[in-house]
């Protein structure tokens, strides 16, 4: 009886979405198995984190409201008045940290195994507005709770964006809904934070998801080459079921952490007080804070903030081009170049964050 009615559910919606043809596809899909198939898991950790964010935040939106006046004590209220509420509080603030290292591997991941070479540059460019898209959500969420160091660090952050050449001034009015950072700017950031970041976030997702889908899993190079026929296998289930079990391990983590390490709330925002001593932006701006601190207050007559600005804004352009400036691997030649560059990179950023953490 049970059978017989999931089987008239399923094909009442076949006969109108064509689920067979989705049923199909996902039978006759591959994946490559080689020394190096644990990178495609990353991907679905990024989304299982991105759905925790979405599913996490709209719990939040229920009792949250986005004033000078009242956001503190309504997350204030969350998590001591509601039931679980700190736990959702912390599994959505760990979730977005979680969620941005992820992408952070993923992203070198596929930079590493030159998985960005034809025809799957688009699938690059996608990828990497989508982890830009996850650190200004990250930026914009930070303010949301109106505690003190939220308050500054956004101060410190809308100052930085103030030195963009020619779009500055606009963009720092823009972000601020003023001169400094107060009412306007909390608003702003919210509707940032659950409305527009959120649509270009799926928007883009789905070109990415598709494009995945379209093209299959690319293979390393080395191996593309030395091994005339990759063994593989099916999407559906072997594939699928690894990665629900990767799923299952980042929600264990994730539940882990917010009850052992409960995100703090700290004290609310005073905008008469004065910036706490030594205050620091979240981990994954550290290396950006710690270059400016090197950089001279002006370098031939240019500004310095102005000029790492604009060193910041032209290397995530080349990030966002590699593809087509790595004219080796699109033709099927390993380039030693860059690979360096990867490689200093992510030694860049690590020691300068820890720097910046001492």
């Amino acid at each position: 009886m049970k059978y017989s009615l999931i089987k008239t559910i399923y094909t009442w919606f076949d006969e109108r979405l064509n689920l067979s043809a989705i049923e199909e596809f996902g039978k006759h899909k591959q994946v490559p198995i080689h020394k190096h198939s644990m990178h495609y898991y990353l991907g679905g950790m990024c989304l299982i984190l991105f759905v925790i964010q979405v599913v996490t935040g709209m719990l939040l939106l229920i009792y949250y409201r986005p004033s000078p006046e009242s956001a503190f004590e309504s997350v204030q209220f969350i998590m001591t008045k509601v039931h679980f509420g700190w736990l959702i509080r912390s599994i959505h603030a760990w979730a977005a940290n979680l969620f941005i290292a992820m992408a952070f591997f993923h992203m070198f991941s596929v930079f590493f195994l030159r998985s960005y070479r034809k025809p799957r540059e688009l699938t690059w460019i996608t990828g990497v507005l989508l982890f830009f898209i996850a650190l200004t959500f990250g930026f914009s969420g930070y303010l949301l709770p109106w505690n003190t160091i939220s308050f500054f660090a956004t101060k410190v952050g809308t100052d930085i964006a103030g030195k963009i050449p020619f779009i500055g001034e606009e963009l720092l009015l823009i972000l601020r809904g003023g001169p400094d950072v107060g009412g306007a700017s909390l608003t702003r950031f919210f509707g940032i934070h659950v409305a527009l970041l959120p649509a270009l976030t799926m928007i883009i997702m789905a070109i990415h998801l598709t494009l995945v889908q379209m093209q299959g899993m690319s293979v390393p190079l080395s191996i593309e080459q030395k091994e005339e026929k990759i063994k593989s296998m099916p999407f559906i289930p072997h594939f699928l079921y690894r990665d629900i079990l990767g799923w299952l391990i980042i929600i264990a983590v994730l539940a882990a952490l917010a009850a052992i390490f409960p995100w703090e709330l700290g004290e609310k925002a005073d905008p008469f007080a004065s910036a706490p001593a030594d205050i620091k932006p979240e981990w994954y701006f550290l290396f950006m804070f710690q270059t400016l601190k090197y950089i001279p207050q002006h370098i031939l007559y240019i500004e310095g903030d102005m000029l790492a600005v604009l060193v910041f804004s032209f290397v995530g352009f080349l990030w966002v081009i590699v593809p087509f400036l790595d004219r080796w691997s699109q033709k099927g030649k390993p380039s030693p170049l860059f690979k360096w560059i990867g490689i200093a990179a992510v030694i860049y950023i690590i020691v300068l964050s820890a720097f910046a953490l001492k």
